[in-house]
């Protein structure tokens, strides 16, 4: 990992050992979107992804985002195949993006995203200010489940 890239695998592993309620799954799957998909395509209802995400604040301000996903409708089939022959998909926009075209894509999809510090160099470890927004981001998913469990109830 590059520094601060390490954000969410950093997270995930916290997470991993906090209770969670039934049917919630910490997965952390470094910089390997297939994982993702692969993991997506059992069927989930809702799905947070925690990742680095520069957008040119301070280090460590978190941001749960909506993703964007790419418009591919409109590309032919050779630019389709294009975009998705990187079967890494190292992005998760990627991999977001596959399991809208095949129909897998979770109703409620988000990212929880922190702003990096060190993320151009090869470094093991978060910078201070990334490392000191982790308590607040651990709130931020648990928040995050909490409304999802409930809107699930109430649609049940």
């Amino acid at each position: 990992m590059h520094g601060d890239d390490g954000f969410g695998v950093v997270l995930a592993a916290r997470l991993a050992t906090e209770p969670w309620p039934p049917g919630v799954k910490i997965m952390e799957t470094g910089i390997g979107g297939i994982s993702i998909v692969q993991e997506l395509m059992t069927g989930y209802a809702a799905v947070l992804l925690l990742d680095a995400h520069r957008a040119g604040g301070p280090p460590g301000v978190l941001r749960l985002l909506a993703p964007r996903l790419p418009e591919l409708g409109s590309l032919d089939v050779h630019a389709r195949r294009d975009y998705f022959s990187d079967t890494h998909y190292a992005t998760p926009i990627r991999a977001l993006a596959l399991l809208e075209a095949i129909g897998r894509l979770p109703p409620r999809v988000a990212i929880l995203g922190c702003e990096p510090g060190e993320h151009e160099r090869l470094a093991i470890g978060l910078s201070a200010p990334v490392a000191a927004a982790m308590d607040r981001a651990s709130e931020l998913v648990h928040e995050w489940v909490a409304a999802e469990s409930a809107a699930a109830n109430r649609s049940a």
